[in-house]
């Protein structure tokens, strides 16, 4: 089979992360037998330098007419004015709105071997395995008035914080869809007590939950949702939150891995085999949920599971290829377990490696 994948390697580290998802996608290639069709496009601050826009139509296009994209990072020190016109992340927010991108997917797994590069004590990490449902396309993000204004009193600002019903329901069936999958619990984060937005998403996820009575639906503060995620994660299956929280909160989680760099992400315009609520040709978006690290960027020291994860998530969901994907994720396990790490997993132990020798590691497994 032919696969085409857009490249959108961004800046920073983005460039060597996203060159070691791609060394593992060609090795899948030659196991397998298929053919992935991969085209570049600049993204984000490197976009700005050469076109003057962080999302040029020429990259714009490409997105629209493919299987799937793969996303590195974008930002840094260079672009970080903030009375900039135009900022590298308006690349990623633009590709979000034109596809429909409303779910994002964090997956948060502790590996066995990797228990003591977390602080956090080992005994909390055991059993660890959640999926966390972040709402892309709405909330503070993106709703208006949205703006900055100087005033007789000083200077103001203002973000709004706005949903409506059908964005509600649908990242919150697509939670219900993910946990049914799984151990059937759905933990639904909101602020009720204070947000008028949350008492409504509160409102809809208990009518949505209707429609799935296998699932166990539990309501959790955003504040006691942060501080359950240390005391207790390994109670958590899948998380469902508006934007603003699902970021915050699979940031935080990160930390339960043992560190951002282990972690992907799936940015999808629905879930397969959802009821048929997925557009039938989705074109959807993954990439680590890491930043450009500029200070390590070009050191040969980016940790680059993140980006191999998402790559493998891209093989199921956009490509429907489990056994592909399965074979990704058991090598990465495979090369942890051998004792391969890059300086932000090493702990006290383990054999350190560079960027691209643990991906060209990753990709001999396959």
């Amino acid at each position: 089979m032919n696969y085409s994948v857009t490249v959108l390697p961004g800046d920073g580290v983005g460039p060597e992360v996203i060159a070691e998802a791609t060394k593992v996608l060609k090795a899948v290639e030659g196991q397998f037998g298929h053919s992935f069709d991969l085209s570049y496009g600049s993204v984000g601050g490197n976009a700005i330098d050469s076109h003057g826009t962080a999302l040029p139509d020429e990259t714009a296009e490409l997105c629209e007419n493919t299987g799937a994209i793969l996303f590195g990072a974008v930002g840094g020190p260079k672009w970080d004015d903030p009375s900039a016109a135009v900022r590298p992340e308006d690349g990623i927010l633009a590709i979000r709105k034109m596809l429909g991108l409303f779910a994002n997917l964090r997956p948060v797994r502790v590996y066995p071997e990797l228990i003591n590069s977390s602080p956090i004590k080992p005994h909390l990490l055991e059993g660890v395995d959640m999926v966390v449902v972040r709402e892309l396309t709405g909330g503070l993000y993106f709703a208006t008035p949205k703006r900055r204004w100087q005033t007789s009193r000083g200077r103001r600002g203002v973000d709004t914080l706005r949903y409506t019903e059908a964005e509600i329901a649908r990242i919150v069936r697509a939670g219900f869809e993910l946990a049914m999958g799984r151990r059937k619990l759905l933990t639904s984060v909101d602020k009720a007590n204070v947000l008028e937005s949350s008492r409504l998403w509160r409102e809809i996820a208990d009518e949505v939950s209707a429609d799935y009575p296998d699932v166990e639906l539990e309501h959790v503060l955003v504040d006691n949702a942060a501080m359950q995620l240390i005391r207790n994660p390994a109670h958590f299956d899948v998380i469902v939150a508006e934007n603003t929280f699902g970021d915050i909160l699979t940031d935080e989680a990160s930390v339960l891995s043992g560190s951002m760099g282990m972690l992907p992400s799936a940015s999808l315009a629905g879930l397969p085999g959802s009821s048929g609520r997925r557009r039938r040709r989705a074109v959807s978006l993954y990439e680590p949920i890491h930043g450009t690290a500029p200070d390590i960027a070009g050191q040969g020291v980016a940790n680059p599971i993140g980006a191999i994860l998402s790559m493998a998530l891209m093989l199921r969901y956009s490509f429907g290829l489990e056994d592909e994907a399965r074979a990704v994720e058991d090598a990465v396990s495979g090369v942890l377990a051998e004792g391969y790490r890059t300086p932000d997993i090493a702990g006290d132990s383990g054999d350190i490696v560079s960027t691209t020798e643990l991906g060209g590691v990753i990709a001999g497994r396959i």
